[in-house]
């Protein structure tokens, strides 16, 4: 009988100034390492923590340095280094599941014309404390143009669950560093354009999130670049829609979730007497679908109700309201989408 066959995988992960996360990002990894399945790990570093390289040598990491900004010029200084037959990838602030990797090197097995296998997210909180009842997404989300349909219209992978094989690298190239939030999600389309990306029913990664309607900086800097993304691949592809009102409907889904962040935000804020905060959470859902957002201001919707609530409000809004709005635009130093940090979906 044969010795098992080693896998060896090459795993991306982008950092910027997160110490304490990337400890717990390259644990998880160095956690469901076994003798048949190692790990070259390639931090893409462009932030200035003197703690990162530490870090790094203390998990048997490879340390890279990058000057350019954002998330993407960090994945590509580690993916144009990576030298095992297969790529993975994690971000800094997410944590891989023991049942990560294994589910997708046995779908590639098993159909070798697929290049790349997708998985399942847990969402968590900041805490990675589970926010959902099931693995997202729930059922499978197809192959082929039903797929590709899919993530063009509001489906976005993430790219913590993906192993592609280490040709996929020649195959549709590096990360579009211009683009600073979404480009892992253009990156992962240009495989499903190929016809050649799968999908296993298994949990791959706890996905942190932060405190809903934290983040309206974030949100605002991504609609203009999912916007870029979407035209990027939708309008070549125009043989997968139906109809113009098909493609419409794609678009809007492909919007839809920034404009529910800003509208359940507006509300929210007027309950609490947030003016100023419940006023730009208003105009970020302008920014997003004006005409969607002046027909919910005048018919009998929760936003025309939150917006008469503070257009003569009885009392000015608490001091730490304004601090609040002013820290949504100071933000963090980040990896990715400045001002505050990376995570694209």
């Amino acid at each position: 009988m044969g010795a098992p066959q080693v896998r060896r995988v090459s795993v991306i992960v982008p950092t910027c100034n997160r110490a304490g996360m990337l400890n717990e990002a390259l644990a998880s990894i160095r956690a469901i390492e076994s003798p048949d399945l190692t790990f070259e790990i390639l931090v893409g570093d462009n932030g200035n923590m003197a703690e990162t390289r530490a870090i790094v040598a203390a998990h048997g990491a490879i340390h890279l340095e990058v000057e350019r900004r954002g998330a993407g010029a960090a994945r590509n200084v580690a993916l144009m280094a990576a030298t095992g037959n297969y790529l993975a990838f994690l971000d800094d602030d997410d944590v891989w599941l023991p049942s990560n990797i294994r589910s997708q090197l046995a779908l590639l097995d098993q159909r070798p014309e697929l290049e790349a296998v997708i998985g399942q997210v847990i969402s968590t909180d900041h805490q990675l404390r589970p926010v959902a009842d099931e693995p997202w997404p729930v059922e499978p989300p197809g192959e082929g143009d039903q797929l590709l349909r899919k993530m063009l219209s509001g489906f976005f992978p993430q790219i913590g669950t993906i192993v592609a094989r280490g040709r996929v690298r020649e195959m549709v190239g590096n990360f579009d560093e211009t683009l600073l939030g979404g480009q892992d999600l253009d990156w992962m389309m240009r495989i499903a354009r190929l016809r050649k990306l799968g999908f296993v029913r298994t949990p791959c990664i706890f996905f942190r999130g932060r405190p809903y309607g934290t983040y309206d900086a974030l949100q605002l800097a991504r609609i203009g670049f999912d916007r870029t993304v979407f035209f990027r691949h939708a309008l070549p592809e125009w043989r997968i829609w139906r109809s113009p009102l098909d493609f419409s409907r794609a678009y809007t889904d492909t919007l839809r979730q920034f404009y529910q962040y800003f509208l359940d935000a507006a509300v929210e804020r007027a309950e609490r007497g947030e003016r100023r905060r419940a006023l730009a959470a208003i105009a970020g859902a302008f920014r997003v679908f004006p005409g969607r957002t002046t027909y919910n201001l005048l018919a009998p919707r929760p936003l025309r109700r939150a917006f008469l609530q503070i257009a003569t409000p009885l009392r000015s809004a608490p001091a730490a309201g304004k601090q609040d709005v002013l820290s949504e635009h100071i933000g963090s130093p980040s990896s990715g989408v400045a001002p505050a940090s990376e995570k694209d979906h």
